[in-house]
């Protein structure tokens, strides 16, 4: 297996009644995802598309071993089904929600503070195993199985960067959308940690945007800890300061830090050459490979 999830990760939707959630959870099965429940409050004993409901992610974990969860429920309870799923000890959660509160997050990061459960998200498009699974709402059609990890704060960049790789016939070993939200459960380093132990990952795409310290952070981390190549790319190189760009996330606050100029410059002083261009990206890890 590559990071986080596998064919055989046993998956928990939660709202999986939903318009949305219904939705993707056809598409994670047609993937590959091997779904083997749902949970909607007050629903329990049903069934949706074949994939019994229960009320509760405690009781499908009991009753059909669940080791992972993908959430599409509404932003007031985003935070609840998170700490939902950090209650029932799952390996890993997917919170595909836009807009929780981030009083409602900062709750979200204490209890996993200590807990057994991988975070991703909130406000991200999930995780993919090219092949084999997938927890969320990313595209299959566009990824190809392969050597190369791709973390990202933007959906839409992923996508890009993955299509100009799997026209040049490189394939990825794990994509992760981390979310791009100010507060959010795994970050670039967590991950980056991850692909670094990772015997299926020969070199790694890191996807970040204006707002935040979490690149500088990151490319301080791989100058000092990774021997895996890494190549960059910073979205946002010309917005304006206090103006958010996208994500809630994606906002300079005039500190000094958090511009495109400064997470650049901190990830080319660590050794990681930095597209302009999903291309230019890349052309960087062909020539690694």
């Amino acid at each position: 297996m590559s990071i986080l999830v596998d064919a055989d990760t046993r998956v928990v939707v939660q709202g999986i009644t939903g318009g949305e959630g219904r939705f993707h959870t056809k598409q994670m099965v047609e993937y590959g995802a091997n779904v083997v429940a749902g949970t909607v409050p007050g629903k329990g004993g049903s069934e949706v598309d074949g994939i019994p409901v229960y009320d509760t992610v405690e009781q499908a974990v009991t009753e059909q071993r669940a080791e992972a969860s993908v959430l599409f429920v509404p932003p007031a309870f985003g935070a609840d089904a998170m700490l939902e799923a950090i209650d029932a000890a799952v390996d890993v959660t997917v919170a595909i929600t836009e807009g929780v509160p981030q009083q409602d997050m900062a709750r979200v990061r204490t209890a996993l503070t200590g807990s057994e459960t991988t975070l991703i998200g909130p406000n991200c498009p999930g995780v993919i195993t090219p092949g084999a699974t997938k927890l969320g709402i990313l595209p299959g059609n566009v990824f190809t199985p392969g050597k190369v990890g791709l973390v990202s704060r933007s959906g839409t960049l992923t996508y890009q960067v993955v299509h100009s790789l799997s026209t040049r016939g490189i394939g990825q070993s794990t994509a992760v959308g981390i979310g791009g939200d100010p507060i959010i459960g795994t970050g670039f380093v967590d991950t980056l940690s991850m692909f670094e132990a990772d015997p299926e990952t020969d070199a790694i795409v890191m996807c970040g945007e204006i707002g935040g310290e979490d690149e500088e952070a990151a490319a301080e981390y791989i100058g000092a800890e990774m021997e895996t190549p890494v190549v960059g790319f910073i979205a946002g190189r010309t917005a304006p300061p206090g103006k958010r760009m996208g994500h809630a996330g994606a906002i300079v606050s005039g500190s000094g830090t958090g511009t495109a100029a400064s997470k650049i410059a901190a990830l080319e002083r660590a050794g990681v050459d930095v597209g302009e261009t999903p291309d230019d990206v890349a052309s960087a890890i062909a020539a690694y490979l």
